[in-house]
Order: C-alpha cells, then sequence, then structure tokens
C-alpha cells in the first residue's frame, strides 16, 4: 500500500515537472516569435508606413526598424522606384525586344476628337509615389484612381483637337498637357502621386479607316510639296525681278540727273559766254568763228581753199591727189 502511494507521488511530481517545462518552453517560444515580429527590414527604396490599430502613427526610413508586436502593423511602400502605368497595349515580354499586345485594351484607347473622328491612342504614364500616407489612405484603389484620371484627361484633351493635330504635328503638346492635368487632379485627389512622365507612344486612326486616312494624308503631303515648290520659285523670279526693276529706275534717274547736270553746265557755259561777249563784242565773235571753223573743218575730209577770184585751184588738187597716190602706194 506504501509502495502504490509512492509511485503514485512520483508520477504526480514527473507530470508536474513536464507541465512546467512545457510552460516555459512555449513562453520562450511565444518571446522568440514576438522579438521576430517586432523587428523588420525596409529596403533601399522604400519606407515603412506604421499604423497602431488601423491610425497612422509614423514613417520609418529603410533599414532595420522595430515596431511592437501584435499592435503595430507596417506598410511597406516603393518611393523611389518609377512605376508606370500602358493604355492602349500591355507589354506581353519585357527583355531586349519586348513584345506588346493591344488585346483587351482597345477600348480605352479608341477615343472620339475634336473633329468627330477616331483615333487610336497609345500612350504611358510614369510615376511615382512622394507621399506614402496619402497613397495609403486618402484614396481607395489608388493605381486603379491614377487609371482612370489619366484616361478621363486624355480623352478631355484629344476631344478639343483635331485628328491631325492628334496624329502628327499635337503629339508633344499632348504628352505635355496631360502630364500637368493629371497632377493637378492627383493634387486635388491627394493621391500621393507625381507624375514624372508621359509619353505618346503610337497614335493612329482606327484599322478599319486607315488605308483611306494614309491616302489622305499623302495628298496632304503632296499639297504641302508643291506649295513649297512654287513659294521657291517665286522667291526665285521675284526678287529678281524687283532687282531688275530697281536696277532700271536707278539707271533712268541717273540719266535724268546726267542730262540736268550737262543742260545746267551749258547754261552756264552759255551765261559766262555772254558775259564776255559784252564786254567785247566784236573780239568775242571773232574768236567763236575761229573756235568753230577748228572744230569743224577737222571733219570736212577733202578741202579746196581758193583766194577770192577762184585763182591757184590746180596746184592744190594736184597735191591732194599726190598725196592720195602716195598714200596708197604706201599700203
Amino acid at each position: 500500500m506504501a509502495s502504490n502511494q509512492f509511485n503514485l507521488n512520483s508520477s504526480n511530481g514527473i507530470l508536474e515537472k513536464l507541465l512546467k517545462n512545457i510552460r516555459s518552453l512555449v513562453v520562450m517560444v511565444g518571446i522568440a516569435v514576438l522579438a521576430w515580429t517586432a523587428f523588420f527590414q525596409i529596403e533601399p527604396m522604400e519606407v515603412g508606413v506604421i499604423v497602431r490599430f488601423g491610425k497612422y502613427v509614423r514613417t520609418v526610413e529603410p533599414g532595420l526598424n522595430y515596431k511592437i508586436p501584435l499592435i503595430e502593423s507596417v506598410y511597406k511602400v516603393a518611393v523611389e522606384r518609377q512605376q508606370k502605368m500602358e493604355f492602349g497595349f500591355r507589354t506581353s515580354k519585357a527583355g531586349v525586344r519586348s513584345q506588346y499586345s493591344s488585346e483587351g485594351a482597345i477600348e480605352e484607347s479608341l477615343m472620339l476628337t475634336g473633329d468627330l473622328n477616331l483615333a487610336d491612342v497609345e500612350w504611358v504614364v510614369q510615376y511615382r509615389i512622394d507621399n506614402p500616407f496619402n497613397y495609403l489612405f486618402k484614396v481607395r484603389n489608388p493605381e486603379v484612381t491614377l487609371r482612370d484620371i489619366s484616361e478621363s484627361a486624355m480623352r478631355q484633351i484629344v476631344g478639343d483637337r483635331t485628328v491631325n493635330e492628334v496624329i502628327t504635328v499635337g503629339r508633344s503638346e499632348i504628352s505635355l498637357k496631360l502630364q500637368e492635368l493629371i497632377q493637378e487632379i492627383c493634387r486635388e485627389y491627394s493621391l500621393g502621386v507625381k507624375v514624372e512622365q508621359v509619353v505618346l507612344q503610337d497614335v493612329n486612326p482606327p484599322e478599319q479607316v486607315r488605308d483611306a486616312f494614309n491616302a489622305v494624308n499623302e495628298a496632304e503631303q503632296e499639297k504641302e510639296t508643291l506649295i513649297n515648290q512654287a513659294k521657291a520659285e517665286y522667291n526665285k523670279v521675284i526678287p529678281k525681278a524687283a532687282g531688275q526693276a530697281k536696277e532700271t529706275i536707278q539707271m533712268a534717274e541717273g540719266y535724268a540727273t546726267e542730262r540736268v547736270n550737262n543742260a545746267k553746265g551749258d547754261v552756264a557755259r552759255f551765261n559766262a559766254l555772254y558775259t564776255e561777249y559784252i564786254k567785247a563784242p566784236e573780239v568775242t565773235r571773232r574768236r567763236i568763228y575761229l573756235e568753230t571753223m577748228g572744230a569743224v573743218l577737222p571733219k570736212l575730209g577733202q578741202k579746196i581753199i581758193t583766194d577770192q577770184n577762184g585763182n591757184s585751184v590746180l596746184p592744190l588738187l594736184q597735191m591732194q591727189l599726190s598725196q592720195e597716190k602716195s598714200s596708197q602706194n604706201g599700203q
């Protein structure tokens, strides 16, 4: 009887000791789990947002950080990583030669322009999270909201322009305007997103009318070519004609000036001569006669000079004939 009692007490002691060891092990495991969940690592391009029972408490920087186990939770947000959204297409395989697909995305890329034409617009929005708190708690489903904002803004901008502006000359302007509009709406919504760039990938007419649209574009280009050729010909001919007209006018003005100046000189010379004539009429008249004869006689060729009675003509003629013969023999 005493032996049985001893065995029972011994068994109870072993059981109590085992339970005590199990409790100690559970406590140690619990402490280890709590310690493990209390520390966490934030990557270099991230920040950690700490909430306590769902309420925002603080934001922690990259590195090893601590939170209260079972009370605080952490949300890791990549604030330094540039993210992108694709509209009108999806990247099916990224790499050196990326592959793209527009399957299932035609509805978001097909839109109406201001001149009631259709355009198939594909674009990319590149953004970065600049306010983690707003991104997590101010707007529900921020990525979906950003996608809706981008599509709505693009439809608004395209709806204010013609199809030619959207496809050709207005692409860069549309990109800048779209970036500003998306950023403005994100700021109003407190989305916590900074839009860094908007890139228009491909802007084309719908597949059904693409051939007709290309034909119209070719006609427009041919029209511009002909206009440029006509302007070039105009710029070549008109300035030349204007230069010739100006040259003719200047020659006429020069000729008129010359004639006027010559006339003024003749008048001045005549007035001076008249003044001298008044002083000595006889002398002046004789001098004028002699000067005139000196200028006229060399131009007359053969000359016959006789006296008042007409004598001594033949010897003069013979001298002239002999001079003519000698000049011919000399030749």
